[in-house]
């Protein structure tokens, strides 16, 4: 009988070294054992982790001894110790995305009535962006304008809808309020989700509510493409903060992830050599760039990190201007891909 968790276990043990690089990195390979001092990722000789053996039994990959206090588990554990998480459903979730895997879709319950068509599907999804319009002297051009960004109308997966429902929790009544529409798509370019930034009424900001932004569809490994790819990609988290590099370098090619726990899970295209990661300042985008950048590195993908000066690109674009941004970026990306993308 399938079982969900012994699937999860058996991929982490196939992808071992991965999962330790990530979660014990002070440790180092040793033949066919991942070597660190303990669970708490202190240096040392102590917690041994087979990278390599059988699916399961004696010698099965991804199990671990800790030699000193006779510790014994599987990948999950360690995923577990270094987290925090202690509900198994989350700690599942968080396998999945370090292994880049979608989250399951769990069925409907059985209803005897017909039910009202649910209003996160990927088919919800593509009503609301075919409803929408481009983006080109609307509000929502305002907003990005707003912001420094002047290229957001030439991005064919951005759209405006000029009366997108918007309720925050606790309240009864759905309100009609502008909102800037961005597509989230999969590999093949088909769409799986969209993006709502809701915005004020003259489009000189973000709405005045609780929740500005929200999420439907299936987001988990997808993104929002802004700009094509091809041997090349530059993936971050924002929307606003990746079209801020496509302003200072046009043509750049630019996915935004949406989160950082999307950045971390995102699929990365085929035939893909470099890849740049714009990171924000903060821990969960640092997290989350090294769990995508271990995942890149594993098939052979070179890596680089974009920093920032402030908080975020679109933080640099509009206290220094695209040209200092060109400027600072250029120190940032790889000689074998300057001359293309500065020429």
């Amino acid at each position: 009988m399938y079982s969900e968790t012994e699937d999860v276990i058996r991929a982490l043990a196939e992808s071992a070294e991965s999962v330790c690089r990530h979660y014990l990195p002070a440790g180092r390979r040793e033949g066919s054992y991942w070597i660190v001092g303990d669970l708490q990722n202190n240096p040392g000789r102590s917690l041994f982790v087979r990278l390599a053996g059988p699916a399961s039994g004696p010698g099965a990959a991804g199990k671990f001894t800790d030699g000193a206090t006779g510790e014994h588990g599987d990948l999950l554990d360690i995923i577990r110790e270094r987290t925090g998480i202690s509900r198994f459903p989350d700690l599942l979730a968080e396998a999945r995305a370090h292994l880049g895997r979608p989250q399951p879709v769990l069925p409907d319950a059985p209803n005897s009535r017909k039910a009202k068509a649910p209003g996160g599907t990927p088919a919800a999804a593509a009503r609301l962006f075919a409803a929408s319009m481009p983006v080109a002297g609307t509000f929502a051009d305002t907003y990005l304008r707003a912001r420094g960004i002047a290229c957001g109308a030439k991005s064919n997966a951005l759209r405006f809808h000029p009366k997108c429902w918007h309720r925050d929790e606790g309240q009864t009544r759905s309100i009609p309020r502008p909102a800037l529409i961005a597509a989230v798509t999969d590999g093949a370019g088909g769409l799986q989700g969209v993006h709502r930034t809701w915005l004020a009424l003259d489009g000189q900001g973000k709405a005045r509510v609780e929740t500005q932004r929200r999420a439907m569809g299936h987001l988990l490994g997808n993104a929002v493409r802004l700009t094509p790819h091809d041997d090349i990609l530059v993936v971050g988290e924002g929307i606003e903060t990746m079209l801020s590099l496509v302003q200072a370098i046009p043509g750049l090619p630019v996915w935004a992830a949406l989160s950082s726990g999307h950045l971390g899970a995102v699929l990365l295209p085929n035939g893909l050599q470099r890849l740049y990661i714009a990171i924000d300042r903060d821990p969960a985008g640092q997290r989350a760039a090294e769990r995508l950048s271990a995942r890149a590195t594993d098939v052979g993908i070179t890596v680089r990190v974009l920093e920032p000066r402030l908080g975020d690109f679109n933080d640099d674009l509009r206290a220094n201007g695209a040209a200092a941004l060109r400027q600072h970026l250029a120190i940032q990306i790889g000689p074998e891909d300057r001359q293309r993308l500065f020429g």
